[in-house]
């Protein structure tokens, strides 16, 4: 595939750099660039009305090889090769194998059982609890309900 990118991406410089040409060329309303490079005299290669002809013509068959071209290039850039990356960071690299911890080790060997630790359950000292005030009690202010902002008047 990156030989048919290769001959997309020429082939799209190409067109475009003949589109550019060929439009610079062909004869407008006013003095252009073909009337500077000779393409609006009578006596012309392709004769008087030919190079007209034969400049549109061109310059159709170069856009039209220009958006295929560019279309090419968008499908083989998202459809790559189904080969590997052969080259990368991680190229090779294998991953070592785990191994048991050996038996003097500060680090604990948790393969069986739960990993992690329970939490300890609260003393109990027999003492209650203090539980939350409740809404109704009269020690606790009330709080005002929220009220929505007067509409601006509008000028």
């Amino acid at each position: 595939m990156q030989w048919l990118s290769s001959i997309l991406l020429t082939l799209q410089v190409i067109s475009s750099l003949l589109v550019i040409v060929l439009v610079l060329l062909q004869q407008g309303k006013g003095a252009d660039m073909g009337a500077a490079f000779g393409s609006g005299s009578a006596g012309s290669v392709f004769g008087s009305a030919g190079a007209a002809n034969f400049l549109s013509r061109a310059t159709k068959w170069a856009a039209i090889i220009f958006f295929v071209t560019t279309g090419g290039l968008a499908w083989v850039a998202h459809h790559p090769a189904g080969l590997p990356i052969e080259s990368g960071i991680m190229q090779g690299f294998t991953a070592p194998a785990k191994e048991a911890a050996p038996a003097g080790s500060a680090v604990p060997n948790v393969s069986g059982g739960n990993a992690v630790p329970s939490v300890p359950a609260a003393p109990s000292t027999g003492a209650a609890v203090p539980s939350a005030p409740s809404a109704g009690d009269a020690s606790v202010p009330a709080a005002p309900a929220p009220t929505a902002p007067a509409p601006a008047d509008k000028k």
